[in-house]
């Protein structure tokens, strides 16, 4: 090998050999000053924890003064209380001491009273206590027994003058048109025209018409409507559809008045459950099945009095409930006892019994709350009320049949009757003003003060009620009140 390349390899291994040296002290350094480093932060958080141990022992000292502070505190307190109840146990022994002297004397001196009370009266003091306390309950007891009895009065009278008002306040609020006329129905006609066909050539209408329906047709001149008249409510309901059928139509003639008359037959039912429909609302009664509806329904042509017994249903329901709100019964209880109490005379033709009974039956079966159910039977006194709201459905069932424009009277005939009472009870000497109030039941009557005395106006008021009581139908009480009021006046100039 040559010399040189000899040479030139001991070079680079010289070479390489110094690189591994300086390589391997540069990692050495490192290593120290990493270590180092370290050292340092190891240092450090040595001496953070140990600033922190001296802050702990420090507060863990001066927590231990201020438990041992406490301590003492709560010593010395004890030792204080300790104190206080030696004082309160030798006040309490001294008290009791002193209460039981003050017993002792007490009884000293009774007794010393009752020896001196025996040796002055004679008598046992026992039995002087006993005479008295005897003595003072028996005068306790009769004035007890007054005092009762004023408060018996004044709660009657009370309670008389509430139910009055309690009815009459009911009364006046059905101020509707309640009834209708018994046995004739009015038809409009769009033109007189219309009269002659109703009429046909040589009657022949008429005539067809009044035989399928058995309802009379009575047509009079100059009025431009047409009457029908029959004394069942049903045929003269049936005859008046069909009626209105044809008049709409226009074409009338025998063929014509058999089909209307057919259709007319056939929506009766539909017609009767509207009409149950209609009441439903009215009253204010939810959750009624659907044969309950069509009873109630066909009771608007069902007449009791002259006034239709669906009237007279949805009549007592509102007085019901009114007169309920009053009394603080159940509103709804009353209101719906009310308003079916007489839907057994929706089966009165057909079965035997009382209208009562059937109702009751058929409420029954159709799932009806038993109160309701008894509240129907009991409402003519058949079976016992079980309830309040019973007794009210037969009160409003009275007062719907007396009150006066309920039955037999339209709203004209009403104002009628109410205007010849006012103008009979005007009539009398002295009377300068009558008024019908409460929907008749009460008559305010004033009098001139100069023709009319203090004892004149109670003789008035007893003259005026017989004149009623002999001179004018009416359906239960009018009270009369004369009112006599004297003025003085005069003007200061």
């Amino acid at each position: 090998m040559d010399a040189s390349v000899i040479i030139v390899m001991l070079l680079g291994a010289s070479l390489v050999a110094l690189l591994l040296v300086v390589f391997a002290r540069r990692e050495a350094a490192a290593e120290r000053e990493s270590a180092h480093r370290e050292a340092e932060m190891l240092r450090s958080e040595a001496r953070t924890a140990v600033a922190e141990a001296t802050r702990r022992e420090q507060r863990v000292s001066e927590r231990e003064k201020e438990i041992a502070a406490d301590h003492r505190n709560a010593q010395a307190y004890a030792r204080g209380l300790d104190e206080r109840v030696e004082v309160i146990a030798r006040d309490e022994k001294r008290l009791l001491s002193e209460r039981q002297a003050v017993v002792d004397e007490r009884a000293e001196l009774r007794a010393e009273h009752a020896r001196e009370l025996a040796s002055l009266t004679g008598t046992d003091p026992d039995a002087l206590r006993k005479q008295l306390k005897e003595q003072v309950l028996a005068e306790a007891r009769s004035a007890a027994q007054s005092q009762l009895r004023r408060l018996e009065r004044k709660a009657e009278a009370q309670a008389t003058e509430r139910a009055r008002q309690i009815l009459v306040d009911a009364m006046q609020r059905q101020t509707g048109e309640t009834t209708t006329h018994a046995t004739t129905t009015w038809i409009a006609l769009p033109s007189e025209e219309m009269k002659g066909r109703i009429i046909g050539r040589e009657g022949r209408n008429i005539r067809a018409f009044e035989s399928l329906t058995g309802v009379n047709v009575i047509v009079e001149e100059n009025v431009n409507a047409v009457q029908l008249s029959s004394f069942d409510v049903q045929r003269r309901e049936i005859a008046e559809v069909t009626l209105r059928a044809l008049v709409e139509d226009g074409r009338i003639q025998p063929q014509r008045i058999e089909a209307a008359y057919t259709r007319a037959l056939v929506g009766a039912e539909q017609r009767h459950r509207q009409a149950g429909l209609d009441a439903i609302d009215e009253a204010g009664v939810k959750g009624l099945p659907m044969p309950v509806v069509d009873a109630l329904g066909s009771l608007r042509l069902r007449t009791s009095f002259g006034q239709t017994v669906l009237a007279h249903l949805v009549e007592c329901a509102q007085i019901a409930a009114s007169v309920a709100t009053e009394v603080g019964a159940d509103v709804e209880l009353a209101r719906r006892a009310a308003f079916l109490h007489d839907i057994g005379k929706a089966f009165t033709h057909e079965r035997q019994g009382t209208h009562a009974r059937l109702g009751a039956e058929f409420l029954a079966e159709h799932g009806e709350d038993p109160l309701v159910v008894n509240a129907v039977a009991a409402h003519h006194d058949e079976e016992p009320q079980q309830s309040l709201e019973a007794a009210l459905v037969q009160v409003a069932d009275a007062v719907s049949a007396s009150r006066p424009g309920a039955r037999r009277d339209d709203l004209d005939a009403y104002v009628q009757r109410m205007e010849s009472l006012e103008k009979l009870v005007g009539g009398h000497a002295g009377v300068s003003k009558a008024v019908a109030m409460a929907a008749g039941r009460e008559m305010r009557v004033v009098v001139a003060p100069d023709e009319v005395d203090d004892d004149g106006a109670r003789e008035l008021a007893r003259t005026i009620a017989e004149h009623i009581s002999q001179d004018f139908t009416f359906p239960g009480e009018i009270k009369v009140t004369v009112i006599r009021e004297l003025r003085a006046d005069a003007v200061a100039g």
